[in-house]
């Protein structure tokens, strides 16, 4: 049963991305173009991204594409071997994986992704509704993973077993 509900939880988060980038493409923004949201707080700039976060290896899609994979087939043998345990964890994997999928489907059929989120109060990346999950769920999965760590840490120590 949490198999599933992580499946629908990953395929509702794909595809809610998937059309939000299908109306941002179907808006007639090129390249650049932008459509101001939010006067000096949000926009919408539409950039065709080949490289992943910050446009860190641009034009390298294939590379991308096949790490992306990977990262989705290990997230589905964790969820379908029950070895995730912790809710906090299974959730971060949920959404590091909609939001990879998402991009994946972008990488593998437009060869490039869909950006179009741009923040004008800070100088940031263009980014898009599956960069969102990503970041969060690298986010949520880093904060517990330390917790975890400090929490055994001090749990070593109050046992006498630390130095």
């Amino acid at each position: 049963m949490v198999q599933l509900i992580c499946c629908i939880c990953i395929a509702a988060i794909t595809a809610s991305d998937q059309l939000i980038k299908i109306a941002v493409l179907n808006s007639k923004l090129v390249q650049g173009d932008t459509l101001t949201l939010i006067k000096d707080i949000l926009q919408l700039r539409y950039v065709e991204n080949t490289g992943a976060a910050f446009s860190l290896f641009s034009d390298k899609t294939e590379l991308l594409s096949v790490f992306t994979a990977i990262i989705l087939l290990v997230g589905f043998v964790l969820i379908f071997t029950n070895k995730i345990k912790s809710k906090i964890v299974l959730a971060s994997v949920v959404m590091l994986m909609g939001g990879g999928l998402g991009n994946l489907i972008d990488r593998v059929y437009r060869h490039f992704v869909v950006d179009y989120i741009e923040v004008l109060f800070v100088d940031f990346a263009v980014f898009n509704f599956a960069d969102c999950f990503v970041t969060v769920g690298e986010f949520v999965l880093v904060g517990y993973l330390v917790y975890d760590i400090v929490k055994d840490f001090k749990k070593g120590r109050l046992n006498g077993n630390g130095k």
